[in-house]
């Protein structure tokens, strides 16, 4: 018998032969994991048979009040994400922009609002009219600052612009993502700037800032509120306002903790889904990528 012969038996013997797999045991972490069981069970516990009223929650839950809070909550909320995200782009743009002057205002911008607190911010809008006490052009049509630059307008303005700082960074690192030799290629096929930034660049740039962009989403639902430091009418200022009256302060907030930990979740799902609908193909082609040797190789 050849050696090949011999060596294709015992690598016959080898592979029919079977092995019996011994899982290692982890005493430490299931000794961890049952601690750490046992003291969410009793922070839970201690919640629901603490001093807490549970039926006065129920019953506030839902009421008028709360309701409309939560409604400003959202609103504000949104609002100030499409002017921070607006803000972002344009001033992302300007940074990128080989003019000096719109490159040092964008700076300017950036350095200004993310280097002060946002409470600062809200507290600065919401009295602009001792600064401008009127808006408009002057004798031809103006407002009072007071009347135009309510609590919520003022929480709107001062959360977006702030917003709109972070956001410039993350738009311009989204497409500094995008390799430029992509735009010069699709120049060589005849495709004008615009269509290059709406079919090559943005989609890629989407992927990318989206996941950040929903975070940001996620924690100006929280940060809105902030704007109950000037009596904005948001679900804080909402559960404040009637635990003022009623004395049951902790049900209150355990209200507006329910409503907060709701509205999160629903745009985290949201968050989720849009992210794996600008992922799509992505993934894939990462895997083609990753094949492609492997083919070459077995032929």
């Amino acid at each position: 018998m050849s050696p090949h012969a011999d060596l294709r038996v015992e690598l016959a013997q080898l592979t029919n032969r079977t092995y019996q797999v011994r899982k290692l045991s982890h005493p430490g972490r299931w000794a961890a994991g049952i601690i750490v069981a046992i003291l969410v069970i009793l922070l839970v516990a201690a919640f629901a048979q603490g001093q807490i009223d549970w039926p006065v929650v129920a019953e506030f839950l839902t009421t008028a009040t709360i309701m409309k809070g939560i409604v400003n909550t959202l609103l504000i909320s949104a609002l100030s994400m499409i002017l921070g995200l607006v803000l972002g782009v344009v001033f992302a743009m300007m940074k990128q922009s080989p003019n000096p002057v719109n490159k040092a205002v964008a700076e300017g911008y950036i350095w200004v609002f993310r280097g002060t607190p946002v409470m600062l911010q809200l507290l600065i809008w919401f009295n602009i009219a001792l600064v401008f006490p009127t808006i408009g052009i002057p004798g031809v049509l103006s407002w009072r600052t007071i009347d135009v630059v309510t609590p919520f307008v003022a929480a709107v303005l001062a959360l977006g612009i702030n917003e709109g700082a972070y956001m410039t960074e993350v738009v311009r690192a989204g497409l500094l993502s995008v390799d430029k030799g992509q735009s010069e290629a699709a120049a060589t096929l005849g495709m004008s700037p615009a269509q290059t930034f709406r079919r090559i660049v943005l989609p890629q740039t989407l992927r990318v800032i989206i996941p950040p962009i929903g975070n940001s989403a996620i924690g100006m639902l929280k940060t809105s509120s902030l704007a109950t430091a000037i009596s904005a009418r948001e679900l804080l200022n909402a559960t404040q306002q009637i635990y003022f009256v009623n004395g049951q302060v902790i049900e209150l907030l355990m209200v507006a903790g329910i409503w907060y930990l709701a509205a999160t979740t629903v745009l985290s799902v949201i968050q989720y889904f849009i992210e794996r609908h600008f992922g799509r193909g992505f993934d894939g082609q990462q895997a083609a990528r990753k094949v492609e040797p492997l083919e070459a190789e077995g032929k």
